[in-house]
C-alpha cells in the first residue's frame, strides 16, 4: 500500500472521531538506545526510576515520537522528572530542552516559585550532561514559549488539570504551545483520566479525556493517536483527597492540614498510581 502524504495523513485524523476507538499504536515499538540510556542513567534518583513501572517513559516518549536533535519544550517540570531522561538524550542528539517554568516578569509570582525556578536552573547547569538547558516564563501572562514554528515537541505530564480551574487558562496555554510548534509538531499530554462526564472543576485532579480533546481542537490542534500505555484500571477515580490520595503523594488528610498518622494508605498503595489518558496531537501543516 502507498504511504499517506502528510497532508492527506493530517486531512485524515481531522476528519476522523475525537473520542470513541482508540489510535493504533504498533505494540512493542522500538525503543531508541540512546533514549534507553538516558532511562537507565544511574544519575537519575532511586525514587524517579521506581516510578517507571507507572510512567512507562520510554513507550511514552515513543508513542509521542521523540526524535534525536529534536527541540522540545517540557511544561512546568517540577524537580525534573522527565528532564532527567529528556535532557541528556537531547543533549547526546544535538537537540535543545526548554523548560517552561515560572514567569519572572510576573510581579504576582511568590517567592516560592521564583525559588524553585533558581534551584531548577541550578540543578540542570552541567552541560557537559543536560546541553543548554533553557526556561521560558509560562503562566497566565506570560508571552511567548519560544521564536513561532521553531519546536517540534510540547509535553504536559499532569497539568492541564490545574489550568482548567482557572477560566481561560487552558485555551492561553494551549495557544501559546501552538505559536511555538512547527508545523506537524506534536502536543504530547500525560494526564490523570476521570470517568466520562464528571465536571472538569471538580478539582480532584481527575480531567474527563473528552475535555481534553476537545480543548485541544479548539486551539487548532488535531489528535493524531491515544494510547494505553499509562492506564490503570484498579483506579476507582473517587478518593478521599482526590488523586493525591494516591502514590506518590500518598496524602492524608485535606489540603494544607497536617498529616493524619491513623490513615489507612493500604488500599491506595494497592491501587499504585493513577488511571491516566495518553494522547498526541499535532499542529496542522
Amino acid at each position: 500500500m502507498r504511504p499517506l502524504h502528510r497532508r492527506t495523513l493530517l486531512a485524515s485524523l481531522a476528519a476522523a472521531p475525537t473520542f470513541g476507538a482508540v489510535w493504533p499504536v504498533l505494540a512493542g515499538a522500538p525503543i531508541d538506545p540512546l533514549l534507553q540510556k538516558a532511562i537507565d542513567d544511574p544519575r537519575r534518583p532511586a525514587a524517579d526510576r521506581a516510578r517507571d513501572v507507572y510512567r512507562h517513559p520510554g513507550a511514552s516518549l515513543t508513542f509521542w515520537g521523540l526524535k534525536r536533535g529534536d527541540t522540545v519544550i517540557d511544561v512546568n517540570p517540577g524537580t525534573g522528572w522527565w528532564t532527567d531522561i529528556i535532557a541528556p538524550y537531547l543533549a547526546a542528539s544535538g537537540g535543545h530542552y526548554i523548560a517552561a517554568g515560572a514567569d519572572l516578569s510576573n510581579p504576582a509570582l511568590s517567592d516560592g516559585a521564583r525559588k524553585d525556578r533558581a534551584a531548577f536552573e541550578a540543578k540542570y547547569a552541567d552541560k557537559s550532561v543536560y546541553g543548554d538547558v533553557s526556561v521560558a516564563g509560562f503562566g497566565k501572562v506570560s508571552g511567548p514559549l519560544a521564536p513561532p514554528n521553531t519546536v517540534d515537541l510540547v509535553l504536559i505530564s499532569r497539568e492541564v488539570h490545574n489550568w482548567a480551574q482557572v477560566d481561560g487558562f487552558v485555551q492561553k496555554a494551549f495557544g501559546d504551545f501552538h505559536a511555538a510548534l512547527k508545523p506537524s509538531g506534536v502536543l504530547a499530554i500525560e494526564e490523570h483520566r476521570a470517568t466520562e462526564g464528571a465536571d472538569p472543576k471538580k478539582g480532584d485532579g481527575y480531567l474527563p479525556e473528552s475535555f481534553v480533546i476537545a480543548e485541544a481542537k479548539k486551539a487548532g490542534f488535531v489528535l493524531a493517536g491515544r494510547s494505553e500505555i499509562n492506564a490503570n484500571p484498579k483506579d476507582t477515580k473517587n478518593h478521599p483527597f482526590g488523586v493525591w490520595t494516591l502514590p506518590p503523594t500518598n496524602r492524608s488528610s485535606a489540603s494544607g492540614q497536617p498529616p493524619n498518622p491513623q490513615f489507612d494508605h493500604a488500599p491506595y498503595l494497592a491501587i499504585g498510581e493513577s488511571d491516566r489518558m495518553t494522547l498526541k496531537f499535532v499542529k496542522p501543516v
